[in-house]
């Protein structure tokens, strides 16, 4: 399968372009883990322990007893609200970082073109 371009690209194009998405989303996804350490450990904890409160409700009744088993259906309901908070949380950021690194990228490309276009009028100018 061939492609065909109508400028030709060279390899240091292509890295620049992978690069400078790939810089911004691993600066997104820095920001992220920043932003989950202060807003989503104690709101994934919180949410996470409320969920597990109600399952093990659900399964032993209310109130529950101070049993091994139903603390630990409540462990596992927080560490699972944590990590969902982390994900989400990084995920979006990271995505958010890549989408701004396109739009660099779109902008560069754009004043290359433009630069490419002036060409002809600066060589008449000579």
């Amino acid at each position: 399968m061939h492609y065909f371009y109508t400028k030709q690209t060279t390899k240091e194009e292509i890295i620049m372009k992978t690069t400078i998405a790939r810089k911004t989303a691993y600066i997104g996804a820095g920001i992220g883990l920043v932003l989950f350490a202060l807003f989503g450990l104690l709101p994934g904890s919180l949410l996470g322990g409320a969920a597990g409160i109600n399952i093990a409700g659900w399964l032993f009744g209310l109130p529950l007893d101070p049993g091994l088993l139903s603390r630990m259906i409540v462990l596992v309901a927080m560490l699972i609200g944590i990590v969902v908070a982390g994900i989400v949380i990084v995920t979006l950021s990271s995505t958010v970082g890549w989408f701004v690194g396109k739009v660099i990228e779109s902008g560069l490309h754009a004043k290359e073109v433009g630069e490419e276009k002036n060409l002809p009028k600066a060589e008449e100018r000579r």
